[in-house]
């Protein structure tokens, strides 16, 4: 099994979720690159993989092309 990371919400500490699943990622680069300032965590074995939902998969991030490439995005 690959290690999955998701994201923590800077108030609540509760992983960042969308419809009732965390959101995951397979890569903690990508997602601190995306998500500046979001502390990123890895769930471990407890969190199920029917209880998430990769980024990749998420509605409003159909956009970007994967593998990530940075020198996509302006900063």
């Amino acid at each position: 099994m690959s290690r999955r990371f998701a994201m923590e919400g800077p108030n609540s500490k509760q992983l960042l979720s969308y419809q009732g699943k965390v959101l995951v990622h397979d890569d903690r680069a990508e997602l601190e690159f995306l998500f500046p300032g979001v502390r990123v965590v890895e769930p471990g074995a407890m969190l199920a993989g029917y209880d998430t939902l990769s980024i990749k998969q998420h509605p409003e991030l159909g956009h970007i092309e994967w593998p990530l490439r940075r020198e996509d995005f302006k900063r």
